[in-house]
Formats: C-alpha cells, structure tokens, sequence
C-alpha cells in the first residue's frame, strides 16, 4: 500500500526541535563552503573590516577560517550571536525597510552551527584579551588576537553525511570560495581581501589607495584586459543611481561567466536586471554569445526589498520597470559610440581608441549620439524604398546621385570638399572579393566587410524613422493553429493590443488552440508559431513596452538583412566612401546586427613589421 494511501494514520502537529529548525534553515542559507565565506565575510563587512583573511583546507570542507579587524564583539554577546534571529543589524519593521548592512536576518551563524564545528573568537578596543566562544559546548575561554573577530567553521555537514556526499571535488568547492571572496572584492575597494588555502596563498587583492578610482579594483580582480574590453557606465536619475563597465560587444564570451551585478554594495541575480542589460546588447551580439560588465546600482533603500530570500541574493524592486529601463538604458549609453575616436599617428606609432560618451563626432558633426536630423530620415527612407524594391544594380543609388534638395550626410559633393586625412575609416581604394572594402586613413589601412556595415547603417535609420509606426501586417489565407496553454491564451487575450502593433493577430480557437491570423509581412514565411510563442512568454514575464521595441527591433534587423548589399555586387569608388561615410555617422557601426564585426584597423606600424621595414 502507498505511504499516502487512504489507511495511512494521521500524525499529530508537533513543534519542531530546535535544532531540526536550524538544519532546515542552513539548508536555504548553506550550500557548500562558498555559502560560509560569504555570510562570514559579509559580517566581517559589517564589522568596519579595513582587512578580511580567508584562511581554507581542503577547500573550505575540512575547515573555513575568516579574520577581520573589524569592532569585535563583547564577551557577553558571544553567545548571542549563534543564536538564530540574534541580530545587531535591525530593531523593527522600519529597519527591515531600510537595511543598509550586508547581514540583516541573523541566522546564518546559527544554521552554519547547526552542521558543522564552529568557534567565535573576538576581542574590542576596550578590552583587555579575547574571548573564544566554542559553539557545541558554550564555553568561553580567553584567547590570543588582536582587536577584530576570527570565525572558523570545521567538518561542514558532518551531522548531516547526506549534505556532504553532494559537494565537489576540493579544487571545485575552492574555486566556488575564492570566487565568493572576488564578489565582495569589487564592491568594496577600501578593504583588503586575502585568500589561503592550505597555507599557500591563492588569492590577494590590496586596499585601493584612492577608493575614488572606480577601475583601480577591477583592474586588480578582473584584469587590465577587461578595462580595455569595456566601456563606462554612468546613468543618475536622483533615486536610483548606475555605475560600472559594460564589454564591448567584440569582447563578449561564451559563458556568463563574467557579469556581476551589486544593489546598494550587495551581489545579486535578478532575472529584471539582467534581461535589462540582455536588451541593450540584443542587436549587437553574435549568436549566443554573453556580454560582460559589472554594475553598481544604488538605490534608496525603501525603494528595493533585499528580504526576499535567506541567501540574500535576490532583491525586488518597488518600481521593477524603473529600474530595467533605467539599466537598460545605462547600458545602451555605454555602447552608443559607433566608432571609437582614432587618434591621429603623425609618427606612424600603432593607433590607440579613446570612445567618448557622445560618440564619434566626424569631420562634418554628422553624428551626435542621437537622433538622426529630418534631412538624413529622409535620405534613409529614400535609400529604404531603393533597397526594398530590390533593385540589386543600384544599392546606393539613391546616396550615389542625391537630388539636388537632399541635404544627406554622404553626398559626392561633401565628400570631395572634406579632407579625405581627417576622416576615420579614410578613402575608399579598392574592393576585395565583392565582399570587403580596403580604405586608407591616417593610421594605415581600414578593411570593411561592406554587407555587415550596410546592414547595421539601414537598421539604425530605419528604428529612427519608424519607431512610431505600427509594423505591416499580413494575413494569411490559412490560420497557423498551434497548441496552446491556458496562460498562453490568457495573455494573447490580454496583450491583443500589443501583438497587433507587431503585426501578430491571434484569437483561440478552441480552449486548448490559439489560431494566427496574420505575421509581420517583413518575415513573410517564417515561422509564425515560433515567433508566436516566443512573443507569448516575454509577454507573460515582461513589460509590453519593452517587448514591442525588442520585436520591432528584431524584424527591422531582418529586413535590414534582406536589404542590404549582397556579396559580388561590385561598387564604385563613390558607393564605396559613401558607405564609409554612413558608417562615421551611424550609432553602433562598429558591429552588424547580429554582433559581428564590420571593420578592421591594420596601422602602419603592423603593416612594416610584415615586410621587415625599420629592421
């Protein structure tokens, strides 16, 4: 008979032990040793720590030792500090809306205590000696350090075997340890972190002398290459404050395994933040490839409640589409510039990129990091109709031979009367392939792959110009019909509206069968489902606003795809600086749509050293 079957005796309501209640709870706050070092270095933190040590064996299983030099504890609130819900952090509701401190919930040394061996040893400035509290017995001693507190949690999980038998190799557990320690190292540039395992050390960051200098730290923890691959990140709306760096797209990974994210000083996962920052890079990144950034975001306190789970590692926001737009667009600022600035190279010295938040000014101001003027809308449009027409001979006709009333940005007559010395991606020579274009500039010579930047210039114009329009609909003659959850039918019902102006017409059919009726005409045999369902669940997670710019966005990036230039198709000189014009010009020119990148820069200085000139 089944332990639930009809015949099973009723048990009665019982209080739980007290210790049954503590290992419960170390189970949502302990996870492996990383757990240990991180509530134990959050303390630490909250102590006034200026140096925090990490002391391992056997990475962090056999023993967690963490020192400080914080305000130490008094011999009578020893014993108070294992005790579960013992706190100094908070005294009512009005605190808890207003934490400001790392720790908050005191329970993390009483569920740490609850399965493993663990000691307290602390001393303040005022008294004489430590005092060393053992944990299973209760009893004090004196002990020998200085003022501060040293923590150390022995055998983790030994009372619970099962625990134990789920933690990975030692070099797994130790990587997870020293990575818990990188976290608190980059917010917190004032306080020296070191990490020992086995009396060797693995891991030092020292105290930053000018904590004012933001990338003094994560150049310590996350290496110079990392501040040249990203860009800065500074958006202040009053209440909600955002710094940091974001990658570049070029320097995207294959894992993400390098975005961290801090509200109020605090590391947290939020699926909010990061869809945020997802947004900002979703047309500038090839394939599934991750950005990296790090992201300080500092917020009133009464405006985001970081008592949503015992880690303390997930945080909701009072306003959740304040703060993703306001990521959002943070990150968006950051990438903005099309092309870096190019420092001119009298000396034939290699070329270096200085980006300014603004973006690239050309040699005509033609772009400012905005929106496009009425003039260059119009040539945009103008260029639309040529290329949707499919006129494959005539791919910049319209830029080529302007009419005499445009005021375009790349006309034949401004690019005769500029200096072709002062323009950044230089003066169209030849074409290789029917594929890329060679220009030479100021520091040597420029390859572009001519669909990929073509495509990212009709992009960009065409979200300027038509952002506020409705995507074109086109009905089909035969309803797709698709299997459909209850959720998914509630929002299809709920967001008809918002599917409507991406050129999706939904209705159910049945209470199992949602029907399309029509799909954007731009993505005219393809999978309507598909695009459906995807649609569907952003919707049920996000904000419409924020779906309906990354859909627009997304078909427009396949139209600009289909539009753009194809390979083989030969151009003359004129088309050709044409094209490098538009791209000085265009907001993210550096990389095609799908991330890839549209040009290169090969200086003098490489060029010599091919053919063994200077030597």
């Amino acid at each position: 008979m089944n332990a639930r079957g009809p015949h099973t005796p009723r048990r009665p309501i019982r209080e739980l032990p007290d210790e049954l209640i503590s290992q419960i709870a170390a189970g949502e706050v302990v996870e492996r040793p990383a757990s240990v070092v991180r509530e134990l270095v959050d303390n630490a933190l909250d102590a006034g720590a200026r140096e925090v040590t990490v002391k391992l064996i056997a990475g962090g299983i056999r023993s967690v030792l963490v020192e400080d030099d914080g305000h130490g504890l008094p011999a009578a609130e020893l014993p108070l500090a294992l005790r579960r819900h013992a706190t100094s952090k908070i005294e009512s509701l009005g605190d808890l809306e207003n934490v400001a401190t790392m720790g908050f919930r005191g329970e993390a040394l009483a569920a740490i205590a609850s399965v493993a061996e663990v000691s307290i040893a602390s001393r303040c400035a005022d008294d004489t000696q430590a005092r060393r509290l053992d944990a299973r017995s209760g009893e004090i001693s004196p002990a020998a350090r200085g003022v501060g507190t040293s923590v150390e949690v022995r055998e983790l999980f030994f009372s619970t075997p099962a625990r134990r038998k789920f933690l990975k190799t030692e070099a797994t557990e130790l990587a997870h340890c020293v990575e818990a320690v990188r976290r608190h190292a980059l917010t917190r540039p004032d306080v020296s972190f070191a990490v020992w395992h086995e009396g060797k050390l693995v891991q030092q960051w020292r105290r930053v002398a000018d904590p004012a200098d933001a990338d003094a730290r994560l150049n310590d923890v996350l290496g110079p290459d990392f501040i040249t691959d990203s860009r800065p990140v500074s958006l202040d709306l009053g209440v909600l404050r955002i710094t940091g760096r974001a990658g570049t797209p070029a320097s995207a990974r294959s894992r993400a395994d390098l975005q961290y994210v801090y509200v109020n000083g605090r590391f947290v996962r939020d699926k909010l933040i990061a869809h945020g920052v997802r947004s900002a890079y979703e047309d500038v990144l090839h394939g599934g490839r991750q950005p990296a950034y790090v992201l300080f975001i500092d917020i009133a306190p009464d405006r985001v409640d970081v008592n949503v789970h015992p880690t303390k590692i997930e945080v909701r926001f009072r306003d959740s589409r304040e703060a993703h737009q306001a990521v959002r667009r943070a990150v968006e600022v950051s990438l903005a510039e099309a092309i870096a600035q190019i420092t001119p190279d009298v000396t034939g010295a290699e070329s270096h990129l200085a980006p300014t938040a603004a973006g690239w000014l050309g040699p005509r101001g033609g772009f400012d990091g905005g929106t496009p003027t009425g003039s260059q809308v119009a040539l945009s449009l103008q260029q639309a109709a040529v290329l949707y027409a499919r006129e494959p001979d005539a791919p910049w006709a319209s830029i080529a031979t302007p009419r005499s009333d445009d005021i375009g940005s790349s006309s034949i007559a401004d690019i005769h009367a500029d200096d072709p010395n002062t323009w950044p991606l230089g003066n169209a020579i030849a074409q290789i392939a029917g594929i890329y274009v060679l220009a030479e500039n100021a520091q040597g010579l420029v390859i572009v792959d001519m669909h990929a930047a073509h495509e990212r210039v009709v992009y960009e114009r065409l979200k300027a110009s038509l952002a506020a329009s409705r995507i074109d609909a086109q009905p089909l003659l035969i309803p797709a019909t698709f299997a459909a959850t209850a959720a998914e039918i509630a929002t299809a019902e709920a967001h008809a509206d918002t599917l409507h102006t991406l050129g999706l017409e939904m209705s159910p059919l049945s209470p199992t069968v949602l029907a399309i009726r029509s799909q954007p005409a731009a993505l005219a045999g393809g999978d309507a489902v598909e695009l459906a369902r995807s649609l569907l669940a952003e919707l049920a997670e996000h904000e419409a606003s924020s779906v309906v710019q990354r859909a627009q966005h997304e078909i427009l990036s396949t139209m600009a795809c289909h539009g753009a230039v194809r390979a083989n198709r030969a151009l003359s000189v004129a088309e050709m600086n044409a094209l490098l014009r538009d791209m000085e010009r265009t907001e993210r020119a550096d990389q095609c749509n799908h991330g890839r990148p549209t040009w290169r820069q090969i200086t003098r200085r490489e060029l010599d050293a091919l053919f063994w000139r200077g030597r």
